[in-house]
């Protein structure tokens, strides 16, 4: 098999086995493209099925000089089911991944913006622009209801069920789940509509999609991190902030006050448990007062 049949086989894998966004198929698709350039650049002849752990280990070596080592072990995973890929398809019989470790990678916490500061972005919103009501819905959205920035794009109002106090979300791999809306939240995506987005001129391919530019059509992830990163830059926060520091902050914040991790995975919609463990970054104080108030020695010296 020849790296585009290899390339384009394992492309229809991804999409109708894995089923997987066609975000993470570009990326798998990409990792796939950057090890064929290089081992063509050693020998134009060269076959996936002849590509050894060796030449792996070189071109992971090259790739060491200018990637951080998260992408690297990103590129080894997508790399290793590529190979498990053309081991089911009995074209390969073993793993030339299967010895390349990963390099050792620190649990970044991520940042986490507090409600005083979430309240001073929202503070710095112009409503006297049309797009004010929208900046201001958007930022409601993303941290009321822990929404990934696609997940946010993507929104449409079909999605919505504020009667039931729901909105449906579809998230990576095109998985669904349905994640509680507070009135509060509500109240600013309705002023949105109402105010906003009932009074566009909107572009019929994208009627059902929520959150629109001034053109009538569907937000970008580009604008959205524009949009936030601006706000938080207005209000002085010298924190890296992205839309993704809203979702941490809505996860971190519930559990703060109480909420079970198994909950907070559910509204997240993380797959494994142990993607949302990462939000465990409670400082020693409360440890301490943990172990004080559960534990049947915990107030013992």
């Amino acid at each position: 098999m020849n790296w585009k049949d290899a390339t384009e086989q394992f492309k229809l894998f991804l999409k109708l086995e894995k089923q997987l966004s066609n975000n993470s198929i570009d990326a798998y698709i990409n990792d796939v493209n950057k090890l064929k350039n290089f081992v063509l650049t050693y020998d134009s002849q060269l076959l996936p099925s002849q590509i050894d752990t060796e030449l792996i280990q070189n071109f992971i070596y090259q790739l060491s000089d200018w990637v951080s080592p998260h992408t690297q072990a990103r590129l080894i995973s997508g790399l290793r089911l590529f190979y498990k890929f053309l081991i089911l398809e009995n074209v390969v019989e073993t793993n030339p991944l299967d010895l390349i470790e990963s390099p050792k990678l620190s649990r970044k916490l991520p940042e986490v913006l507090t409600l005083e500061e979430i309240d001073r972005m929202i503070a710095a919103i112009d409503l006297s622009k049309p797009e004010g009501e929208r900046n201001r819905s958007i930022i409601e959205t993303l941290y009321g209801c822990g929404l990934r920035v696609s997940e946010l794009i993507n929104l449409k109002l079909s999605d919505l069920y504020f009667k039931e106090g729901f909105i449906k979300v579809t998230g990576k791999g095109d998985k669904q789940r349905f994640v509680p809306v507070s009135d509060y939240t509500a109240k600013y995506i309705n002023i949105y509509i109402k105010h906003i987005r009932n009074h566009q001129k909107i572009d019929p391919a994208f009627s059902d999609i929520l959150y629109l530019n001034r053109r009538g059509k569907q937000l970008t992830r580009v604008m959205i991190f524009h949009i936030i990163k601006d706000l938080a830059q207005k209000a002085g926060i010298k924190k890296k902030v992205s839309p993704h520091s809203l979702r941490h902050s809505f996860a971190t914040h519930l559990l703060e006050n109480g909420a079970d991790l198994r909950s907070i995975q559910l509204l997240l919609g993380h797959e494994s448990i142990t993607t949302t463990e990462i939000y465990l970054h409670l400082d020693k104080q409360k440890l301490h007062e943990t172990l004080k108030k559960y534990h049947p020695r915990g107030d013992k010296k």
